[in-house]
């Protein structure tokens, strides 16, 4: 990337001093213009890489945060089972977590992930919350269990999800500010990725502690 660029106007220049030593300072007009186009060049590969770089990090601070709510997913209906066998009587709470996560597989753009995944959110908190009425649920080893793989998981999340933003921000200044050009030829633009928000309702993450 930029090291690339940089390392590639050093050569040049190192080549342009032994010119100058062996041709002598008549050929120094020829020199700055080489060391000129060099300079050039590199600028426009620092560019272009740049560039494509923060769009690259994007798409895998992106694939992270997939990943993560991939393996949500997967312990959700197990969770759901287990709850179930301690609490007869909570079944607008287990409907709730069932239909947030079917919104969460059938997302299918960032935003609408991002939505799903913060009302997964706080549907976890709410049946976590229920638990505490429930001595015999808490003392569940599979409950305390997926209590402990989803904790490590919403907390990934969480740090995912910085990451990703944090990386759309810097991308969404480059491309309409010092890439501005680069980003034009290369077709990107500002607002091209959303951020990763939960929805008002459902900011808190669940601390699934007891």
């Amino acid at each position: 990337m930029a090291s690339t660029a940089l390392l590639l106007l050093g050569n040049v220049v190192i080549l342009a001093l032994f010119f100058i030593m062996f041709q002598g300072a008549a050929n120094l007009i020829w020199v700055a213009y080489w060391l000129i186009v060099a300079a050039l060049y590199s600028f426009v590969v620092w560019g272009f890489l740049g560039t494509i770089e923060l769009n690259r990090r994007i798409k895998n601070a992106w694939a992270q945060i997939d990943v993560q709510l991939q393996k949500r997913n997967d312990l959700v209906p197990n969770l759901v089972e287990t709850v179930k066998g301690y609490t007869k009587h909570e079944r607008e709470i287990m409907d709730s977590v069932t239909k947030a996560r079917a919104s969460m597989v059938g997302a299918k753009t960032g935003s609408e992930k991002a939505k799903a995944s913060g009302l997964l959110s706080g549907a976890l908190g709410n049946l976590f919350a229920i638990a505490e009425n429930y001595p015999q649920l808490k003392a569940s080893e599979n409950f305390k269990l997926l209590q402990e793989q989803l904790e490590g998981i919403e907390s990934n999340i969480a740090f995912s999800r910085q990451f990703y933003n944090d990386s759309v921000m810097r991308y969404d200044q480059a491309v309409s500010g010092t890439n501005s050009l680069f980003a034009k030829m290369l077709g990107y633009k500002k607002g091209e990725f959303a951020y990763f928000e939960a929805p008002k309702e459902a900011k808190a993450v669940p601390k699934v502690k007891f």
